[in-house]
């Protein structure tokens, strides 16, 4: 898929949003992809998760014996991603705040993990989430979204593959410009502001 056909996507589903966000990080944006809303749909989810999985080099894919990501945005994607490769696919949560894997979900020692997420913007949870699957014995080998919205700036510490790379703006809170600053700020995420 070129990045016209995955925002096609997105656009077609109503989930490419415009006005004054607060994103997951407390960052502020103009523009927000609203993943929930693009897989939603399970063809659209199964179309996306397969052309992420064709982006991901063979020599990474060959080794994986996972999935993991994190609840809640990614476990759609990471299901899906599960299927594209023939993969288990579980997910990490946070019921007392801190990732961890719960459910019955067990690494073995040593186990490969591809980490997915449906949107990167600073990496803090998909850092988070890799911590917590190394505690439970498995090793990240590779991470990969939907959508890298981090301006090229998030380090995970593993090879990254986004489907798409967006160079959406994000502001701190105290610094908005006034066009921003002038509409309310909506928190669409999964997670309380």
């Amino acid at each position: 898929m070129t990045e016209d056909e995955v925002l096609s996507e997105f656009r077609a589903a109503g989930a490419l949003l415009e006005g004054h966000f607060v994103l997951s990080s407390g960052l502020r944006s103009p523009r927000y992809l609203q993943c929930a809303r693009v897989l939603m749909d399970p063809a659209r989810a199964a179309r996306l998760a397969q052309a992420l999985a064709l982006s991901i080099p063979d020599k990474v894919k060959i080794r994986v014996g996972a999935v993991v990501s994190p609840a809640m945005g990614g476990i759609i994607i990471g299901h899906e991603m599960g299927r594209a490769l023939g993969l288990e696919a579980m997910f990490v949560e946070r019921p007392t705040g801190t990732f961890a894997l719960r459910r019955g979900f067990r690494l073995n020692p040593g186990q490969k993990i591809l980490l997915v997420e449906d949107v990167v913007t600073t990496g803090l949870s998909s850092r988070e989430a890799i911590q917590a699957i190394t505690a439970d014995g498995g090793e990240v080998i590779a991470a990969a979204a939907l959508v890298d919205r981090s301006n090229g700036t998030a380090d995970l510490g593993v090879p990254f593959y986004p489907l798409i790379r967006l160079d959406v703006p994000s502001y701190a809170p105290d610094a908005l410009p006034p066009e921003l600053a002038a509409i309310p700020a909506v928190k669409p995420g999964s997670r309380a502001a």
